[in-house]
Order: C-alpha cells, then sequence, then structure tokens
C-alpha cells in the first residue's frame, strides 16, 4: 500500500508544509513535525532515509562560528531601538530635510537606510518610525498612501542592506549549495563563498534601492506638491551641533561593524561582537548625556584598538621585531581596560533605566525562534531530499523553457509568490537549499560562471518584498498596529504598492547590470 505513494511522498510533503504554515501553524514545529511524518510513511515506503545524520546537522549549527554573529546582531539592533537613537536621528533627519517639498519622505527613507545599517530589525524601525513620522507627515498633509509606503518600504531595508540577518542566512545556505554545485561541476577546489563576500555584493544594490526610493519620492513631490508638503516650521534656523551629535555616533557604529568586514579586518562574528559593545556604549551615552567621558573614553579605545590590529602584524613582530610585540600586548590591554571601564558603565545605566533586560529578553527570544526554525528546516530538507525532492526540483526546472533564463524566472516568480503567505526564515531554509545548487550550476545573463554574491542579492531583494506583500507582509502588520485610526488599511495597502514595483526594478536593474553586485567583492577580496 505504501509503497505506490513513494514517488509522489516528496510533493506531498511540500503541499503538505505549505497547507500547515499558511494554515498558521507554528513555523519550526510544522517543518519538524511534517518531516517526521513523512520520514515514517517514508520508512513504511521502503525508502532509504539517513535520519541518523539529523543529531550531526543540529550539532554543526550550533557549533557554526558565521552563526554566532546572527545573536550579537539581534542584540545590537534592539538595543538600539530600546535606547531611543533611532528617534533621535529621526528628529534630526527631520529638521534637516523636512524644509523642502517631500523632505520628510527622503527624511524616512535616509534613516531607514541608516537604521538598516546599524539595527536590521525590521518591526522595530517599522514600528519606531511608524509611531515619530507618520504622525507629523500627516499633520503636515501628507498623502496618507504615500507616507504609509515610504515607512514601511524603508523599515524594510534592513533586509538587503548589510549587515542583515537576512544576508548571513543566506550567505550559510549559499556557501553549502556553491561548495555542491561546483563538486558536481567537476570543481574540487572551488573559492570559499563567506558572509563577507555577500554583505560587499549587497551593499551597492541596497544604496541603488535606497536611491530608487528617493527619485520616486522626489518626483511625487514635483508633479504633486500638495501630497509631500515641506514642513510648517521649516523656518527656523537648524542647530547643526545636534545633528552632528545624533548622526555622528551611529554613523561610527555603521563604519566600525561594516568597515570592519569589508576590510578584512575582522570576522562577521567578531564585527558583530563590536556591534554589540558599540551599541550598548550608544545606549549608555544616551541614557546619561551629562556625563559622557567613559563612553567617550571606551569608544576611542575601541577604535584604536581597531587600528592596532590593522596596523601591527605580531606574526612579524615574534619573527622580526620581539619589542614590538610587547608594547602591541601592552597596549592592548590597556584600550581593553578602558573598553571595559566603559561598558560596565553603561551597562550600569542601561539596567537603571531598565532597558538592559527587555533588550536582553527579546533578543534571546528572537535568537530562540530563528534558531528553531532553523533546526526544523534542517530536519525538513534532509527528509526531503532522502524522498527525492532533490530530483524533484531539478526536473522541474530543467524542463522549463528558455534554459537558464527560464529556470531563474520560474525560481524568482515562486519565492515572490511564496513572500505573500511565508516568512522570508522559511523561505530561505526550505526552499533555498533546494534550488540553488541547480541555479548556481547555469550560466549568469552575461554568459560567466554564476555568481553565489550575485544570486543571494536577487535572492534577498525578492525576500524583501514579503514584509511588504498581503496578506501576511509583517511590516503591514507592524504599521497598521501603530498607524492612527484615521489611516484606513486600504491606504497602507495602496501606498505599498510603488515600492514594491521598484524593489522588482532594482531586480530587472541587477539582471541586466549583473556587475553592482559582482564589481566590490571582486575589488575588495580580488
Amino acid at each position: 500500500m505504501f509503497e505506490t505513494l513513494l514517488p509522489m511522498l516528496d510533493l506531498l510533503m511540500f503541499a503538505a508544509a505549505c497547507i500547515c504554515l499558511m494554515a498558521g501553524f507554528p513555523v519550526a514545529f510544522t517543518l519538524a513535525g511534517v518531516a517526521l511524518v513523512f520520514a515514517l510513511l517514508g520508512q513504511l515506503a521502503g525508502a532509504s532515509l539517513s535520519l541518523g545524520a539529523i543529531p550531526l546537522r543540529i550539532f554543526g549549527i550550533m557549533t557554526n562560528e558565521t552563526l554566532i554573529a546572527v545573536p550579537l546582531f539581534i542584540f545590537m539592533g534592539i538595543m538600539l531601538e530600546r535606547s531611543r537613537v533611532a528617534e533621535d536621528l529621526l528628529e534630526a533627519m527631520g529638521t534637516l530635510f523636512g524644509r523642502f517639498p517631500g523632505g520628510l519622505g527622503l527624511s524616512v527613507s535616509i534613516v531607514g537606510a541608516l537604521l538598516a545599517a546599524s539595527t536590521g530589525i525590521v518591526g522595530a524601525t517599522v514600528v519606531t518610525m511608524g509611531l515619530l513620522s507618520l504622525p507629523t507627515m500627516l499633520r503636515n498633509g501628507y498623502n496618507p498612501r504615500l507616507a504609509t509606503g515610504s515607512i514601511a518600504a524603508a523599515g524594510t531595508l534592513g533586509q538587503i542592506i548589510p549587515p542583515s540577518i537576512v544576508l548571513v542566512f543566506l550567505a550559510d545556505q549559499l556557501s553549502t549549495a556553491y561548495q555542491t554545485a561546483q563538486r558536481e561541476l567537476g570543481n574540487w577546489s572551488p573559492d570559499p563563498f563567506s558572509v563577507g563576500d555577500l554583505f560587499a555584493a549587497a551593499l551597492l544594490p541596497g544604496l541603488g534601492l535606497v536611491g530608487l526610493y528617493i527619485v520616486y519620492q522626489t518626483a511625487v513631490a514635483i508633479r504633486r506638491p500638495h501630497d509631500a508638503p515641506p514642513l510648517a516650521s521649516s523656518s527656523e534656523a537648524l542647530d547643526w551641533t545636534r545633528i552632528a551629535k545624533v548622526l555622528v555616533p551611529p554613523l561610527t557604529l555603521i563604519v566600525a561593524v561594516l568597515g570592519s568586514i569589508l576590510g578584512g579586518v575582522a570576522t562577521p562574528t567578531e564585527a558583530a561582537a563590536v556591534g554589540a559593545v558599540g551599541s550598548v556604549l550608544l545606549a549608555g551615552q544616551r541614557a546619561d548625556p551629562a556625563r559622557p567621558a567613559p563612553i567617550w573614553v571606551a569608544a576611542l579605545a575601541l577604535v584604536a584598538a581597531f587600528v592596532l590590529s590593522a596596523v601591527v602584524d605580531l606574526r612579524v613582530a615574534r619573527t622580526e621585531i620581539a619589542p614590538l610585540e610587547q608594547i602591541g600586548i601592552a597596549a592592548a590591554s590597556v584600550l581593553c581596560a578602558a573598553v571595559a571601564w566603559g561598558v560596565l558603565v553603561s551597562l550600569h545605566r542601561i539596567l537603571r533605566d531598565k532597558v538592559l533586560v527587555s533588550a536582553l529578553r527579546s533578543s534571546t527570544e528572537i535568537t530562540a525562534m530563528v534558531f528553531t526554525i532553523m533546526i526544523g528546516a534542517t530536519f525538513f530538507s534532509l527528509v526531503f531530499r532522502d524522498l527525492g525532492g532533490d530530483e524533484l526540483v531539478h526536473r522541474a526546472l530543467a524542463d522549463l523553457p528558455g534554459g537558464a533564463l527560464g529556470a531563474m524566472v520560474a525560481v524568482m516568480l515562486v519565492m515572490f509568490v511564496l513572500g505573500f503567505f511565508l516568512d522570508f526564515l522559511e523561505i530561505v531554509f526550505v526552499v533555498v537549499p533546494l534550488v540553488a545548487p541547480i541555479l548556481l550550476k547555469l550560466p549568469m545573463p552575461d554568459g560567466s560562471a554564476m555568481s553565489p554574491a550575485w544570486l543571494g542579492v536577487m535572492m534577498a531583494i525578492n525576500l524583501q518584498t514579503s514584509f511588504l506583500t498581503p496578506p501576511f507582509g509583517f511590516a503591514l502588520f507592524y504599521l497598521r498596529g501603530v498607524a492612527p485610526a484615521a489611516v484606513r488599511s486600504s491606504d497602507i495597502y495602496r501606498g505599498i504598492i510603488p515600492f514594491v514595483l521598484l524593489q522588482l526594478l532594482m531586480l530587472a536593474i541587477l539582471w541586466v547590470f549583473p556587475g553592482m553586485a559582482t564589481w566590490l567583492p571582486k575589488t575588495i577580496y580580488g
């Protein structure tokens, strides 16, 4: 009886998972539960399953050094959001650009990009900007559709602008898929693909997407000035000192985290640790601005430590200039003591203000949720492959007309449609491992070998739309929860349409000009 079901179990398994997810069952337990049920059916049907590899897969996830960056980036983002650094940025940018037609919309996009590069938490960014910017925009006569669309779209920039949690997970999945694809093509020593490669690849397309948002908002302000008027109080003089105080610290943190990764000074995990420390220092400064000395000393010591690690090559010092090693160790000890002093002072301040406990609790909850989903997805993908699912996907893509173009368009279309119903994590952990090994064996639009960096950026921008597309677009839910009652849900849904089209336009631009994603990694890493 069960033997007759064996050829269809892979397809039935994928369909069962999609139905359960759309019905609202918890993602992690749905994936693991469906995998367990179909593993039992597969055993009864006589399939050969490698269930003994599951503990090894889970242990591999827990010991993956790259994934250690995830909880650190999550903590950094939540700490900056809870300490109200984002609020200061919004107020400063609103003052700076609000005097121009459409200026509030531009400030929302720019702050969204800054928060994306420093927090990467979509929910926190959308809620913060929805609470602060949306009432101001509506009071000044902004069209509700333009205002809500600008805020929701800017909030999702954290998915494409590095350092992004999505990019970390995508890089981890694509690295394994790229190694598999290269071995199947006969290349047994392929170049490694890392999180840093994908961060570098996503930087220019992410900034390009911000540019498209700004161009659209400027065009609306020119064509329909009544939809995006300037601030009524725009005649007030600018306080450049305050603006500088608000902008410089987060920009310094962004440069320290992203620059250390792209410059090869630190691994993503090390840079994430620096970001977590930097966010604590910023929160401590925000909690007690009247006593900045410990924070500034710690921040300068942190920067000096980076410079010291980049300039002094201890391996050369050990072999050629032994005294320099002792000097470097002594200097590093002093700098570490200064950083520790500032961090302890900051922790005391944010603990006193009840920010630390809240941030730690939220970080733990999100991290536990993400890794539980990842373990469930690993179980699902292993059973799905054992039931022949990878062959099913390979045949489906190979039989499509148009070759590489047809396969790529089909995968992008499927991911876009799944984004209407599934979260980006389910798509990354379930769909990407199935299709990436196949796509990475195909040529790129310019005829060259498929670049995992280009494919990862294409997927990341596509996944970004999942936050904006109804019925389950999380950015829409977040914004609906904080928007005034006067803003209709139809305004929010209609407002995001132009921005979703702009994201799809960026996908088309990347298809025509793949160098936008491949140039920077080649320039930095060779």
